[in-house]
C-alpha cells in the first residue's frame, strides 16, 4: 500500500519523466491513454447519434454515460479477478473483448436497443479492466510514487477527454458517427497491443481463487468499515450528480456542447495537476471539502441561462473540483489491506462510474419534464447539499485512518 503520499521536491515534469522511464508503467499509461481517447470518441458519437434519432434529453444522457450502470455488476460479481494470478493476461483479454464491442457500434442501422445492450457489456468489462489496471499499477511503481502515478493518469484522463471531445466535434462535421466508432475501435486495439508488448505477467498477492464468493467476502468487509463507507459515499455521489449536469450539455446547447465538454475536461486536468503535484498530502486533505463544493456550485448559474462564454468558464472552474477524488482515494488506500487493493480500487471506480450513470439518468429524467437548465441547477444543488451533510462522516473517517496507522505502527 502506498506509504508516501507527500509531494516530492522535484519538479512535476521531472517526476513524470522519471515515471515514464519505467517501461511497464509507460505501457500501462499508454494503454490507458488510448482507452480514454477511444471511450471519449465513442461516447460523443453515440450521444450525437441518439440525439439525432430521438431528440430525447433522457436517452441522449443515458447513451453518453449508460455504460457506467453496468460497472456495478463487475464490482458485485467478478472484481476479485483484479487481484488474480495473471492480471496482464486478464487486462489484455478484457481490452480485446471491448474492441469487439466498440467495433460493433460501427455497424450501420444497428437498432438503438442493441446499442444500449453493447453499452452494458462495455461497462461491465470496463469495471473489471480498471480494477486490474490499478492493481497492476500498484505492483509496477514503487509505493513512494503511487500517488504521483495516479495523478498523472488523472491528468491524462482530463487531457485526452479535452482532445477527444474537441476531435469528436470536428470529426462529426465531416464523418458519420459510424466512422467515428471505427476510429475509436482502432485506438482500443492499439492500447491492447501496447499493454501486451510492454507489461510483464506478475501475481498480485492472490489469497484464493477469484470468483463470486471471494468478491462478496471482500465487498462485505469493505462496506462494514465505517471509514471506507464514508469515503466511498463522497467519491461516488457528488461526482455522479455533477456528471449528470454534463450529460445535458448536448440537450442544453447542441451547437456548443463540444466546447462545454472540452472546457470541463480542461478544468479537470488543471485541478488534478495542481492538487496531485503541487500540494502535499496534508494540503490535499484540507482542500478536499472546498473542492467538492467547487465541483457543483458554478452549475447553479445555469438557472440564469448565462451567455455561452460565462457558462463555459463556469464549467471549467467547476470541473477543477473533480481533483477532490485524489485525496479521498489516498485515504481509502490507507485503510485498505494490501492483498485486496486491486479489488477495492475497482469497486471504488465502478461505484463512481455507476453513480455517473445514475446522475445522467436523474438529470435526463428531470430535463424530460422541465428544461435542461432547470435540471442542471437542481442536480447541482443536490450535490452541494450531500457534500455539506456528509462532511462530518468524512472527518470521522480521517480519524479512523489515523487510528489504523497507529495500530500498524505499534501492533502491540
Amino acid at each position: 500500500m502506498p506509504s508516501d503520499t507527500s509531494a516530492p521536491s522535484t519538479s512535476p515534469t521531472a517526476g513524470y519523466r522519471g515515471l515514464l522511464r519505467n517501461r511497464e508503467f509507460a505501457g500501462l499509461y499508454a494503454g490507458f491513454t488510448l482507452t480514454v481517447a477511444a471511450s471519449t470518441l465513442s461516447g460523443f458519437a453515440l450521444g450525437t447519434l441518439v440525439n439525432h434519432r430521438t431528440n430525447s434529453p433522457f436517452l441522449t444522457a443515458v447513451s453518453m454515460y449508460g455504460a457506467t450502470f453496468a460497472t456495478v455488476l463487475g464490482a458485485l460479481t467478478l472484481m476479485s479477478v483484479a487481484d488474480g494470478k495473471r492480471p496482464r493476461r486478464t487486462l489484455v483479454a478484457l481490452q480485446c473483448v471491448s474492441l469487439v464491442g466498440v467495433a460493433a457500434q460501427a455497424v450501420p442501422g444497428l437498432p438503438l436497443a442493441a446499442r444500449f445492450g453493447l453499452l452494458l457489456v462495455l461497462g461491465f468489462l470496463q469495471s473489471l479492466g480498471t480494477g486490474t489496471r490499478m492493481g497492476l499499477l500498484a505492483e509496477v511503481v514503487p509505493d513512494s510514487t503511487y500517488a504521483l502515478a495516479r495523478s498523472l493518469m488523472n491528468i491524462t484522463s482530463g487531457g485526452m477527454a479535452v482532445l477527444g471531445y474537441a476531435t469528436g466535434a470536428v470529426l462529426l462535421r465531416y464523418l458519420s458517427p459510424q466512422e467515428v466508432f471505427v476510429a475509436a475501435a482502432a485506438l482500443t486495439g492499439a492500447g491492447s497491443v501496447i499493454v501486451a508488448a510492454t507489461v510483464r505477467e506478475r501475481s498480485i498477492r492472490p489469497t484464493s481463487r477469484p470468483g463470486l464468493r471471494r468478491t462478496w467476502k471482500t465487498n462485505i468487509a469493505l462496506f462494514s468499515h465505517s471509514g471506507q463507507r464514508a469515503l466511498l459515499l463522497n467519491l461516488w455521489v457528488p461526482n455522479g450528480l455533477v456528471v449528470g449536469c454534463e450529460a445535458l450539455f448536448i440537450s442544453y446547447a447542441p451547437e456548443h456542447a463540444g466546447a462545454f465538454l472540452a472546457a470541463g475536461s480542461a478544468g479537470m486536468l488543471l485541478g488534478d495537476l495542481t492538487v496531485g503535484r503541487l500540494l502535499t498530502a496534508g494540503q490535499r486533505r484540507r482542500c478536499a471539502f472546498p473542492l467538492r463544493l467547487l465541483l457543483a456550485v458554478p452549475y447553479l448559474l445555469f438557472v440564469l441561462h448565462p451567455p455561452v462564454p460565462v457558462a463555459t468558464a463556469a464549467v471549467c472552474i467547476a470541473s477543477a473540483g473533480f481533483a477532490a477524488t485524489l485525496p479521498l482515494q489516498e485515504q481509502l488506500l490507507e485503510l485498505t489491506p494490501d492483498p485486496v487493493r486491486g479489488q477495492v480500487q475497482g469497486v471504488e471506480s465502478a461505484g463512481r462510474m455507476t453513480w455517473q450513470g445514475i446522475g445522467a439518468a436523474v438529470a435526463g429524467g428531470v430535463a424530460q419534464h422541465s428544461t435542461p437548465a432547470t435540471a442542471i441547477t437542481a442536480v447541482a444543488a443536490v450535490s452541494v447539499a450531500i457534500t455539506v451533510l456528509s462532511r462530518p462522516f468524512v472527518v470521522r473517517a480521517r480519524a479512523v485512518r489515523v487510528e489504523t496507522a497507529e495500530v500498524r505502527a505499534d501492533p502491540r
